[in-house]
């Protein structure tokens, strides 16, 4: 059997593994000890587990991680999220679909401070939920704008895939930081017009909410941005200007919005604890997913299966565009069923070297790309984790019901992806910039 077959059957065994509910870093570095020691020895593999293990929770740059974790969960706690819904509301709640409308500005400032869609999702769930529905709001259009939303958390920075992806690829974190933030805001702006559009089809969806008053609105935008705009300026503003690594970015982004929230009084002893204790317990799965990653990807090297891909991708009759859409749908389908910190993990050692080396594309237009189909992962059926935490939400409303309002927000997705690859200065204006 050659080693290229033996690459495709761990991959098919970690598939299976995973379908029998075994954790997916335990499936890859498993199927990543097994499949190394067919190839190589039993002792070289045990020996290369230990050292990519040890490695890995030992890596300077992998402590950035817990860094903009940290900041997240602060920023859950302190209850800056419903001050961010409360601004956007008060500004556009007044307009038919203005409550939908402010939830996507709501998750996109969430996410400028957060990194994750499911906190991003799960937090924006709980604050605006409730104020639709008082208002009436169609379920379907409610709980899928919300689990929609949560997909900017992944592409407006600092984003914890964009992190594991630049690590993976040996990339700039910091470039990719700065090229999410252009693709975030056009996402935010097409999930705004679509649900515009939903409502002037059908004024139902959506019934305008009360106006507020211009003192309403300053008031909230005190409370509301103050904490926001203070954290992405400092570290993201810092990492741009070149102040800082992303790891000193990181921490200094989580000192300064713990800072600000205990001198506002946001935030007591015991949120602190808990912001702890969850990135705690966020750092070790995400740190032992990227061991478990990185063992799979040696053994997905040793046994030549990006090499004969690549040679297969270059006599396919098609020019390099036709091959980078056939990538992006293996990225899509494999997303319906993957988690998309996982679904990176797995497939950057086999469709990285293909996409960048063989095509020539760039690396960071690439990252920002797949990090955007991933992101559709996380709202289709049948694993859509957003969708399924809207669900806990909402414990009332079927997941039927979420899923059917969610086909109009993927059209947006897929218009947001097609701009991306027509025009991928969207991508690298800012990073380009970047000295």
């Amino acid at each position: 059997m050659s080693p290229e077959v033996i690459g495709l059957f761990g991959i098919i065994l970690f598939l299976v593994l995973i379908t029998f509910k075994m954790p997916i870093s335990f499936s890859m570095l498993f199927v990543g000890i097994l499949g190394f020691a067919v190839l190589v020895s039993t002792k070289a593999a045990l020996s290369m587990a230990t050292t990519e293990v040890y490695s890995i929770f030992s890596s300077y740059s992998l402590s950035v991680i817990p860094m903009f974790v940290w900041m997240g969960f602060i920023a859950f706690y302190s209850g800056v999220g419903s001050s961010l819904y409360k601004f956007a509301y008060r500004l556009v709640g007044h307009k038919p679909g203005g409550l939908a409308i402010a939830t996507q500005a709501a998750c996109a400032m969430f996410g400028a401070i957060c990194g994750s869609n499911t906190a991003t999702a799960a937090t924006m769930g709980a604050i605006s939920l409730p104020e639709m529905r008082k208002y009436n709001y169609d379920d379907s259009l409610s709980t899928a704008s919300v689990a929609a939303g949560g997909a900017l958390g992944v592409l407006i920075p600092p984003s914890v895939i964009f992190i594991i992806y630049g690590i993976a690829s040996q990339q700039s974190i910091g470039k990719l930081f700065l090229a999410g933030i252009i693709p975030g805001l056009l996402l935010m702006t097409l999930y705004m017009l679509t649900i515009a559009y939903l409502v002037k089809r059908n004024p139902s969806l959506g019934p305008a909410g009360p106006k507020s008053s211009f003192k309403d609105l300053i008031d909230s935008l005190k409370n509301g941005l103050f904490e926001v705009i203070v954290t992405f300026m400092i570290s993201i503003g810092g990492l741009f200007l070149g102040w800082f690594t992303p790891t000193e970015a990181g921490a200094i982004g989580a000192g300064s919005i713990l800072l600000v929230t205990l001198l506002r009084k946001r935030i007591d002893f015991k949120g602190i604890v808990s912001s702890l204790k969850d990135t705690t317990r966020t750092t070790a799965m995400i740190m032992l997913m990227v061991a478990g990653a990185t063992v799979f990807g040696r053994f997905i090297a040793v046994s030549r299966l990006p090499i004969a891909l690549a040679n297969w991708a270059t006599e396919l009759p098609l020019p390099p565009f036709g091959i980078i859409i056939i990538i992006l749908l293996i990225y899509l389908v494999l997303g319906c069923f993957i988690d998309a910190l996982a679904l990176i993990l797995l497939t950057i050692p086999i469709f990285y070297p293909v996409a960048v080396g063989v095509l020539g594309y760039d690396p960071i237009w690439f990252g920002v790309v797949i990090v955007l189909v991933v992101a559709m992962g996380v709202i289709t059926p049948p694993v859509g984790m957003n969708v399924f935490i809207i669900k806990g939400v909402a414990k009332d409303i079927p997941i039927e019901t979420i899923f059917k309002g969610i086909w109009p927000f993927l059209i947006a997705l897929f218009i947001c992806l097609g701009l991306l690859i027509l025009f991928p200065g969207i991508v690298t204006f800012l990073p380009n910039l970047m000295k």
